[in-house]
Order: structure tokens, then sequence, then C-alpha cells
């Protein structure tokens, strides 16, 4: 550990029955709690450990328990399939071209699903609604669904519309799971996807190194959670820390996001 540890500045807001305008109400005795604002991150996709003492907010995948003691985020790629997991979908749920399925190009084992028509959007949500029941069940608090922009990797297949509409749906089925909906990147979607998809808060990965990150604390205000890469630092993580634009909580972790037991562990956070 590389800095004094921020402490948790809020007490965790508790929304009863609340529902952004783009979905349906949940039952009024369903309730979930947003993250604690300013708590101290830890984003842990790369595999599950005991967080330090400070931490005060986890993001594991959904295939691992919660952390104990934290409020715990869940991981589900909503928008585009896990590595490994391409068997579960229906080829016509993911996107075509030239008879092909179309990969991430970033992510070479992720193929976009197809979220153009209606009776897609409630397929897709049919088999992702699952996952989002299994975190709540698991414990975890809040649950945060990846690639909402792919669209945008889709050359005009999807349209923002497109996620939106599912989005929606998925927001609502965590509500109704009890469980609080985060938005994931999307920077230039912020406003639309709370305003219209009734994301609770927001999971930024650097917004501080690409200086977005104002795009989300202007719509989500201390929601917002950041994870940092030390790898590509276009500056000191101290100078991000030190940036007013910056969310409360922010992390340094290294890319791969592996185990304290890896010599490429990173875990660093801005000094209180």
């Amino acid at each position: 550990m590389r800095a004094r540890l921020l402490s948790v500045l809020a007490i965790p807001l508790l929304l009863a029955g609340c529902t952004g305008t783009g979905g349906t109400d949940a039952p009024a005795s369903v309730s979930w709690t947003a993250p604690p604002a300013g708590a101290v991150p830890d984003y842990q996709l790369g595999g599950a450990y005991a967080p330090a003492s400070a931490v005060g907010v986890v993001g594991r995948d959904r295939a691992a328990d919660p952390a104990e003691g934290v409020y715990s985020i869940c991981y589900v790629n909503g928008f585009q399939t896990q590595p490994g997991e391409l068997d579960l979908w229906d080829d016509d749920l993911l996107l075509q071209r030239d008879g092909a399925p179309v990969f991430d190009p970033d992510w070479p084992d992720e193929v976009l699903v197809d979220t153009s028509t209606a009776d897609r959007r409630e397929r897709i949500a049919a088999l992702v609604t699952p996952w989002i029941e299994g975190c709540a069940d698991a414990g975890f608090d809040a649950i945060e669904f990846d690639n909402l922009d792919s669209y945008t990797r889709s050359d005009g297949a999807l349209a923002l519309d497109d996620n939106l509409a599912l989005a929606a749906m998925l927001v609502d089925a965590a509500h109704t799971a009890g469980i609080a909906a985060g938005q994931k990147n999307a920077a230039e979607d912020a406003a639309v996807l709370r305003d219209e998809a009734g994301f609770d808060f927001a999971v930024t990965e650097e917004c501080a190194a690409y200086e977005e990150c104002a795009a989300f604390t202007d719509v989500y205000g201390d929601a917002v959670i950041d994870i940092e890469y030390a790898d590509e630092l276009p500056r000191s993580f101290a100078e991000m820390c030190a940036n007013p634009d910056s969310p409360a909580s922010m992390v340094l972790r290294d890319r791969d996001l592996v185990t304290p037991d890896d010599e490429e562990y990173v875990f660093e956070v801005c000094a209180g």
C-alpha cells in the first residue's frame, strides 16, 4: 500500500422502491442501497482476496462471492459475451457481420450482443436477469453492467437507443432484486443513462487519465467509483488525486487486477 487511505465520507443512501424514468416501478417493499460516498474502493475482477481494512467498496465478478463486511458490487458483462461463455448465447443474439460474429477489437474473446430489436432485447434480458438475481442472492449490494457503449463498436449496426432500452430492463431487474445498478464507463451517455435507464451510480475506468471524470460527477455527484491503471498513467497518481474533478472514490490498480501474491499487483489510493 503506497498511500494513506481515504475515509468513508458518508452513510449510504437508502433508496426505497425508486427507479429511473426509463423503467417500471419496483415493488414498494423492495429497497436498495447506493455505494457509500467517498469510500475507499478496490477492484478485484482478476481474483478475490481479503480487502485492506480501510476499504469500503469492492467490485468482484459474478462468479465470485461478495467481500464480507464491505459494500460489494457484482460485475456483469451485459452487452458483450464473457470469455468462455459464448455457448450460453443463441446465435441470433450475437451481432453478425458477413455471417460471422462481431468481436470487440480490444477484447477478441468477447462478442457484441445484438440489441437491435425489442424481441432480442427481451431475450437478452431473460438470459442476464438470472445472473442479476444470483448476485443479489449471493449477498452483493449492487451490480455494474459492462460495455454499455458496445454500439460504438458496431459500425452502425446498433444504436444508443438500442442499448439504452436494454439497460432500462436490466436496471429494473436489479432494483426488483433489491440491489443498486451502476453505469460502467460510457462518459458521453451518463446523463441519459441515469435519467432514462435509472442507474444509481457509476463505475469508471481511467476517467482521470482521459480527463473525463467531470462527465460522471456532474451527473452522479459523489456516487462515482474510479479505477485507474498503473501501466498507462499520463501523469502521477498523486496529481490525479489532487485534481478537483477526480471522484472521491478512486484507486490505482494493475491492468490485470491480479491478487496480492502476484508480483504485478498494484493497489494505491489517494492520501487523505
